[in-house]
């Protein structure tokens, strides 16, 4: 039995994942941006552990949720799941920071650095991210015209850099990226034509199986199968500078 975390389980993909989890005997804490969010979680899962609060928009919010899961104690399972889409403008919850960056980046990387490290950590990704070239001058958007698209499909392609950049530098932990196709989420949208239980399965076998694959590190996987990934997400050199970034924007240093 695991003791595992998911980021933005109050529904979609995370909530799918958090109940195949519970129903194979793992305990589980759920994450909901606020109070109700977080009682939805706890009513849609059954079973589940805990649920902690805290909105990933912004730095102190993302600090909140890391003070609450150390709390809760050593988990042995982080999987850093909430998202926000491509369809989203250009808002700021934390000032400077556009909300796709400070969720889908910034959060996961400030929770990585709080949080006591697990055995293993899961980034849930993107296939979108393939198509992008980093901007790593420029990762707030606020010399390019803003695109939804492309800064969602940026995010992403951090979210592997990150788990690369942790695979690279934690000899301890395991620490995977996955692509769980275009499911029918409110992110994804009702056309969406996958399996939306089989795109959290990838999360559940990398957080849980002892299957050779899901016990390896610096990898990137879709549906339990490597893929490869942009090959900007091996770079070295890029990793460090979007760990530089996100030490720079949110005072939290990742060691």
């Amino acid at each position: 039995m695991a003791q595992i975390f998911i980021t933005g389980s109050s529904d979609g993909l995370g909530l799918t994942a958090a109940r195949l989890l519970i129903e194979q005997g793992h305990e589980v804490v759920l994450h909901g941006r606020n109070d109700s969010r977080s009682r939805d979680a706890l009513a849609a899962a059954p079973g589940a552990r805990a649920a902690v609060t805290g909105d990933l928009s912004t730095i102190t919010g993302a600090r909140t949720v890391a003070d609450q899961v150390s709390k809760v104690g050593r988990l042995d399972v982080v999987i850093h799941n909430a998202g926000i889409g491509y369809r989203e403008g250009r808002v700021e919850t934390e000032p400077g920071v556009p909300s796709i960056f400070a969720v889908n980046v910034l959060a996961p990387y400030i929770l990585t650095a709080l949080i006591e490290r697990p055995d293993r950590l899961v980034y849930v990704s993107s296939g979108m991210h393939h198509g992008v070239r980093p901007r790593m001058d420029d990762l707030l958007w606020t010399k390019r015209v803003w695109s939804g698209f492309s800064a969602y499909a940026e995010s992403k392609l951090c979210d592997v850099l990150l788990a690369f950049a942790v695979a690279r530098r934690w000899d301890d932990v395991k620490s995977n990226a996955l692509e769980p196709g275009w499911v029918p989420t409110k992110m994804g949208g009702p056309s969406a034509t996958g399996d939306l239980h089989q795109g959290c399965v990838t999360q559940a076998w990398l957080a849980t199986s002892e299957d050779e694959l899901a016990r390896s590190t610096g990898g990137y996987f879709y549906h339990q199968r490597p893929r490869a990934p942009n090959p900007v997400a091996g770079d070295v050199s890029t990793q460090e500078k979007l760990l530089a970034e996100c030490h720079r924007i949110s005072g939290v240093l990742l060691d």
